[in-house]
Order: C-alpha cells, then sequence, then structure tokens
C-alpha cells in the first residue's frame, strides 16, 4: 500500500485519495505506530461534530443521509459520511447497499463517503468505527455515522457520536414497543422518517412523544420532528434543531467530557478483544487517560503480546 501523509495537515491538504488510503489503513493496520500517531493527531485536533444515525433497518437510514447531505452542503458545510453495512460472509467485507441510495459528487471535496463492513460486532457499529470518526472529524464539519439497521437493544453508536438521532417510521408499533427499544433512551433528536405518508407518520409522531413521556430519563426528552426524505419537509427544522444541541454541547461542557468517555471505552475495548477480561482490569488505566491513547494502546498491545509468546514458549519448553 502507498504511504499516507503523516500528519492531519497534509491529509486535509491530499485529497479523498490519500485519505480512501488512510482509512484501508485503519482497517487493515490499525495497531501500526504510524496509524497510530496520526490518529493521535487527529483526536488532539477536532473539527467537526459526529451525527450518529440509528434506527431499524427499512426506516430510510439511507436515503435520510442522502438528504441531510445535500442540505448541509447548502449550508457551506462540509460533510463526511461513515457508512456501516452488513458483512459478506464469504469475503468479510461490506454489501455495499447504502452506497446506492447515497448519492454524492465525486468533484465534491466538500463530501467524503466510506462504507465499512460491521464484521463480527453487534450494536450497529464495525470495530474501527471509532478510529475513523476520529479522524474524519478532524477534517470535516459534520461526520455523519450511519449504523446498519438495530433492533431494541443495540446502542454501541452513543460510544462514537456526539449526538444520537433515532429514526422511526410510520406503522412501527405504539407507545409501549417504543418503551421496550433500549434505543429509545440514547437519542438526543428523534426523526419520524417518511413523513410524506400524513397521518400515519403523525401518528407515530404521538406515539413517540407518548412514549418519552412515560420513560424514566431525566432533563428534556427528545424533540421529536417528522421528516421527509422525498419533498424536503422537515430537514431544515432537524438541522436546526442539530445546531442547537451542538451549541448546547459545546456550552455545558458535556462535549468534552463524552469525548473523553468514548476513548476510554473504545480502550477498554480494544483491549478486551486483545486480552480479555483480565486483561481490561491490568491494562486499561494509563492507556485510556494519556493524550495520545492510540499509541499506547498499540505500544502496550506488542508489549503485552511479546510477553504472552515468551511465556508461551516457556511453557511448551517444560
Amino acid at each position: 500500500m502507498r504511504p499516507f501523509p503523516a500528519d492531519i495537515a497534509a491529509l486535509a491538504a491530499a485529497g479523498k485519495g490519500p485519505l480512501a488510503r488512510t482509512l484501508s489503513a485503519l482497517e487493515n493496520r490499525l495497531g501500526d505506530e504510524d496509524v497510530a500517531r496520526l490518529l493521535d493527531g487527529a483526536l488532539a485536533a477536532p473539527r467537526g461534530t459526529v451525527l450518529g444515525l440509528t434506527g431499524p433497518p427499512g426506516v430510510g437510514k439511507s436515503t435520510l443521509v442522502n438528504a441531510l447531505v445535500h442540505h448541509l452542503r447548502a449550508r457551506g458545510r462540509t460533510v463526511a459520511v461513515i457508512a456501516v453495512d452488513p458483512s459478506s460472509h464469504r469475503t468479510g467485507g461490506a454489501i455495499l447497499g447504502d452506497r446506492t441510495r447515497i448519492e454524492t459528487d465525486p468533484e465534491d471535496s466538500g463530501v467524503f463517503m466510506r462504507s465499512m463492513a460491521a464484521r463480527r460486532q453487534l450494536g450497529g457499529l464495525s470495530d474501527i468505527t471509532f478510529p475513523a470518526v476520529v479522524l474524519m472529524r478532524a477534517l470535516f464539519d459534520v461526520v455523519i455515522v450511519e449504523t446498519v439497521g438495530v433492533g431494541q437493544s443495540e446502542t454501541a453508536i452513543a460510544d462514537c457520536a456526539d449526538l444520537v438521532v433515532f429514526c422511526a417510521q410510520p406503522g412501527s408499533g405504539d407507545a409501549l414497543q417504543f418503551m421496550k427499544a433500549g434505543v429509545v433512551e440514547v437519542p438526543d433528536l428523534i426523526l419520524v422518517t417518511k413523513g410524506d405518508m400524513g397521518a400515519p407518520a403523525s401518528r407515530a409522531a404521538a406515539d413517540l412523544r407518548g412514549a418519552l413521556s412515560l420513560s424514566e430519563q431525566t432533563g428534556v426528552p427528545p424533540q421529536v420532528i417528522v421528516v421527509s426524505s422525498v419533498t424536503g419537509t422537515g430537514i431544515e427544522a432537524a438541522l436546526d434543531a442539530f445546531s442547537d444541541l451542538e451549541t448546547g454541547l459545546c456550552r455545558s461542557g458535556a462535549l468534552a467530557r463524552n469525548r473523553r468517555q468514548q476513548v476510554r471505552s473504545w480502550v477498554e475495548e480494544r483491549l478486551r478483544e486483545s486480552f480479555g477480561r483480565v486483561g481490561v482490569t491490568l491494562l486499561t488505566g494509563r492507556p485510556a487517560d494519556s493524550d495520545s491513547p492510540f499509541a499506547s494502546v498499540s505500544d502496550l498491545s506488542r508489549r503485552a503480546m511479546a510477553l504472552v509468546d515468551e511465556l508461551s514458549e516457556n511453557l511448551w519448553n517444560q
């Protein structure tokens, strides 16, 4: 693979091709020192806000992303999209269904689209989604993460996005069904899609508001907005709500706190995958609180694997 730019400034100036190669490097050699160094540089220089779009299959997330991208570009904001697709059982790669519904201009340097395979991960995300988000939020004003269609319990998007949008569609259940959905406890904003259906969309919005009024959430419940990707109804209102939420996160200091917790969650999960529960207990502390967590995890993993190899060799030779 050809080398990628060494720092964020060089990557920002390099264009879409080098960015695509860099994301491929994340997928194939996340633990390498040069990749970890670039990620730590991106972590220290966040530029944009991450919007996580989640909801059940068939709700219209990809079509909605398409509408959001066009409206955001009309507002002069640069946009990156990470579409997490189901994985092929044969190749392990992404089944690129989302990209058929998202239309972007290849000549527009202000828009970038990337599909990622969910691989073996549950929760609607890929195991390298968070590192990709860290990289892309240093380059774009808005990063939209579209999850694989999720059910009632998958809430991993909260460990990745600054703001979570739950998408519901007309006819998807009454208030009781919405209360059973764990993802309804997570979102900052709820969008009822397919608003061009009229009365059914209005009923779904009413059911959602009823479910939120009965839930045990503290504070102000998330706003529910009916949108249509076909007619454009509600899209501008959704973006205005998104902008207000951005402002509130920054003013309250919650954005910085949430991002620190996201780093800790990623470090713990990465070490758990490599070294199990005991490894998480022994190894998590300092890398999670470091100013360079990606490099720290990379170095720690190499040294821990070397010790495991040495111990294994000694055991076999006894």
